[in-house]
């Protein structure tokens, strides 16, 4: 038996496709091992969102091929659509497969014997449009179902359009049985995942469904206690999706929406849909019906143009909405984008001191938020995540709790009252007693 290890970079995206291609080897017989496990084959599929990604894939071939050196090295994802030649040029890496072609990887490589050369398999993108059913399971206690990919916006920052084409979704229908299959694993919560989810419902270049529509039936399957939404922009966070989670008792208050700038000048560069307006007043339509409501929100610091008053407007406006935590984003320069035309280039040293002002703004959001839950009671869902005697799990309001570990509790969800912030965890959680145990 062949053995198979795979390397996820990026998005939970990137992790429910690389599942259900290692289901693909699986069902041909392969053996699933971990990295280090001298595999004959390793799969690595790639992100391209900042410079940094690109980097880490160099590392990931150099280790995988030290752990085994006769392997075959396949290289996917975004950055292998992006710049496949260049990864042809990487020491040890046998072929790099396109977005077209990733879940054709059998197909197309056939026996995964090394060439003279390295096999390029990458269609111009025009290619990818193919939907291809994805969700991750085995890896985590939740699962990761993409029901949407590609995207259609072009932001003057993002090379995702590039690397995985126009917008595309799965039916209704299909989407369904998925999760039914997926609700008979006795896995309780299913993250909704795509590259634009709320643009959810175009097949074939044509409006077919809605993200409305989806959430709707979704909330309908038996079996799945939870659905969470991944991400979605805010222009297309409409006052009936977020009505519906207030009302919902299976779709979770949990809302992850992208900013990337609290100023209105550096969003028109960023060619982004929406002003910190109608975003402010959707962060207020939430908290107005969900006041428990975890809020999420992407930034971007040193984006071409950024001066330190276009700046200290996105920290302004950050301090003043009641959100929970931020993902921070520095700037990187990526080709084929209009952000890499422009002018007044922000110097790196700036961007970090401005990234490190925003982390710290996210960790005092963040305590603030798990303070305002302490003594309350809530729905935990115990993960596989044990350290030093503790388990680590999520509420439905995405606090990050632990308790002392019980091999009985992952995967299950437990009722507990929020006691305390626990001081020792550096990534901060709060303390949860059972319910049971305070009868």
């Amino acid at each position: 038996m062949r053995k198979v290890a795979f390397y996820t970079l990026g998005c939970k995206l990137n992790f429910s496709e690389t599942s259900t291609i290692a289901r693909q080897f699986e069902e041909r017989g392969y053996e699933r091992v971990e990295f280090s496990e001298t595999p004959d084959i390793f799969v690595i599929n790639t992100c391209s969102v900042t410079e940094n990604a690109d980097k880490k894939c160099k590392q990931i071939v150099k280790q995988a091929k030290k752990t085994s050196p006769n392997s075959f090295v396949i290289i996917i994802g975004c950055y292998a659509q992006l710049k496949p030649q260049e990864i042809a040029t990487i020491k040890g890496v046998d072929a790099v497969l396109g977005a077209a072609e990733k879940f054709r990887l059998f197909e197309v490589l056939n026996d995964f014997e090394q060439k003279d050369t390295v096999q390029l398999c990458a269609s111009e993108i025009s290619q990818a449009t193919d939907f291809n059913t994805a969700y991750s399971f085995g890896d985590r206690t939740r699962t990761f179902l993409k029901v949407q990919d590609g995207c259609d916006y072009n932001c003057a920052f993002c090379t995702i359009p590039l690397a995985r084409g126009n917008s595309r979704s799965d039916t209704i229908e299909n989407i369904l049985k998925v999760t039914n299959e997926i609700a008979a694993t006795a896995v309780k919560e299913i993250v909704l995942t795509g590259v634009n989810t709320g643009d959810y419902g175009l097949i074939n270049n044509q409006r077919v469904h809605t993200f409305y529509e989806l959430i709707q039936e979704l909330d309908k399957v038996e079996g799945i206690e939870r659905f969470r939404i991944s991400s979605i922009e805010p222009n297309l966070l409409s006052d009936e999706i977020i009505e519906f989670v207030a009302t919902s008792k299976k779709f979770v208050p949990h809302f992850h929406i992208p900013l990337q700038s609290g100023s209105d000048e550096i969003l028109r560069f960023m060619r982004r849909r929406y002003k910190t307006k109608l975003y402010q007043e959707r962060i207020e339509k939430i908290k107005n019906l969900m006041p428990d409501a975890c809020i999420g929100v992407d930034v971007i610091v040193g984006f071409p143009n950024e001066s330190d008053e276009h700046f200290m407007e996105t920290y302004n406006f950050l301090h003043s909405l009641d959100i929970s935590y931020l993902h921070v984003f520095t700037y990187s320069e990526r080709q084929n984008t209009k952000a890499a035309q422009m002018g007044n280039i922000v110097p790196k040293s700036v961007r970090s001191e401005r990234s490190k002002m925003l982390h710290s703004l996210s960790d005092k959001k963040r305590r603030q938020f798990y303070e305002s839950q302490l003594g309350k009671t809530k729905t935990v869902l115990w993960e596989n995540e044990v350290k030093e005697d503790k388990i680590f799990g999520f509420t439905e309001n995405y606090v990050r709790v632990n308790q002392p570990y019980n091999v009985s509790l992952p995967n299950t969800l437990q009722e507990v009252e929020l006691r305390d912030f626990d001081e020792s965890d550096s990534k901060g959680t709060v303390i949860a007693t059972p319910i049971s145990e305070l009868v």
